[in-house]
């Protein structure tokens, strides 16, 4: 049928551009959504026009068949009155009638069809619509976990920066404390130095040592016994 054909293509052209262009999973989901309820409205609108089809050749058929039943209740009743040349106008406008019936059922069951069609089009798409609408949120929390996982990805890349920058602070700090630990080495040495500097210093005032004070004290009293022995 040329209607649900042409609605098809209407749906699937949209469907397909906005997946085309889908920068924004989210934005797109709701557009395509918008247009599907759209389209959604003309095949109910379609829908109703061909069910009105339906029922007006349902309504000129079911007249049709009561206008033979009728005719055909009159024509007996005209010959049982002995009426015979009414009988004929009955009978005659009957088969005027009759000749018209196979059109009309032929209408009916084509407007049927169409209607049967547009119905299950329209009753799918609603399924559809409601079925995408049930789905939307789940995909939109999916694109939510998306995006920030893309965040924490983006910012675990730039921590790296700071890894390095920490480890360059560690190095410096280690530098200083050799620095430091140096310095402070050289200064103990420099101390060092110049204390037996000063005690050098010092032995050159200080008196005799005392072993020196001992072999003069020997020798004294050697002499002194010299001279005893002399007188």
């Amino acid at each position: 049928m040329g209607i649900l054909n042409r609605f098809k293509d209407i749906m699937s052209a949209n469907i397909n551009a906005l997946l085309d262009k889908a920068e924004d999973p989210e934005k797109m989901i709701d557009q395509c959504l918008r247009n599907m309820n759209d389209d959604l409205g003309k095949v109910k609108s379609e829908t109703a026009a061909v069910m009105a089809e339906e029922q007006r050749t349902k309504r000129l058929l079911d007249e049709n068949n009561a206008e033979v039943a009728k005719l055909a209740d009159y024509a007996a009743k005209a010959v049982a009155a002995g009426n015979d040349e009414d009988a004929r106008q009955f009978l005659q406008k009957k088969a005027n009638l009759v000749k018209d019936q196979a059109d009309l059922q032929q209408q009916y069951e084509m407007a049927k069809t169409n209607s049967a069609n547009m119905k299950a089009m329209y009753d799918k798409l609603t399924s559809d619509i409601n079925k995408l609408e049930e789905r939307r949120d789940s995909i939109k929390n999916k694109v939510k976990m998306a995006k920030a996982q893309e965040k924490i990805n983006k910012l675990t890349s730039s921590t790296s920066g700071s890894n390095d920058s920490m480890d360059a602070f560690e190095r410096m700090e280690e530098k200083a404390n050799k620095m430091l630990d140096q310095a402070q080495a050289t200064a103990e040495l420099n101390a060092a130095a110049k204390t037996d500097d000063l005690d050098d210093l010092k032995d050159k005032y200080d008196e005799t040592p005392a072993a020196d004070a001992d072999i003069e004290a020997e020798l004294a009293a050697l002499k002194a016994q010299a001279g005893t022995s002399q007188q």
